[in-house]
């Protein structure tokens, strides 16, 4: 499975809708960079933010999630509590084709402040906005900036389309916007 080039990249975002919007080159003056790099993509967060809160005293059950879990906030700015937990997604939406893996990476400019961030993998004919789990594992308030980079997307090509693709297994989290919170099959 090869990484993919921004130029592979860049030809099925303008010609077949794979990120939209599409940024063609990185953009970083003042900003976390975000947009087209080398071999990915620096994807943005938008301004829908969930913060895990213990306010009702909310098991965090899989099986059973209660959104009573999240206290919402929307703005330019999150504030993540010390050893705390959040839920954005992408300002973009993806369309992944049925040859492609893509692997997400947080960041190295919120590594190194504490923040991870992490996302499972889009697999093939995956389409949507992606929900983004942000954890700040310092002992001090973390501030995350929405319509900035906050994860960079790997894009994997196989040899060959996969045999039964996301869609077709009509997958739980197809097509959503926004954040989505987990939920059973």
């Amino acid at each position: 499975m090869p990484v993919m080039a921004d130029r592979w990249i860049r030809q099925m975002a303008t010609e077949h809708g794979m990120i939209e919007p599409f940024v063609e080159t990185q953009r970083r003056e003042g900003v976390i960079s975000f947009g087209l790099s080398s071999y990915g993509y620096d994807a943005r967060v938008a301004d829908e933010f969930k913060l895990f809160t213990n306010v009702d005293s909310a098991i965090v059950d899989p099986k059973a999630f209660a959104p009573t879990s999240f206290v919402d906030r929307r703005g330019p700015v999150c504030i993540i509590p010390p050893n705390s937990f959040a839920l954005a997604h992408t300002l973009e939406y993806f369309r992944i084709p049925r040859d492609v893996l893509v692997i997400c990476l947080g960041k190295s400019t919120y590594a190194r402040c504490g923040i991870i961030v992490n996302v499972t993998p889009l697999e093939p004919e995956w389409e949507g906005q992606v929900t983004i789990e942000i954890s700040n594992t310092t002992p001090l308030p973390a501030k995350i900036y929405a319509f900035e980079g906050i994860c960079q997307f790997l894009f994997l090509k196989g040899d060959e389309p996969c045999e039964t693709s996301y869609a077709e297994r009509a997958g739980k989290y197809m097509r959503q916007r926004g954040v989505a919170l987990p939920r059973l099959g």
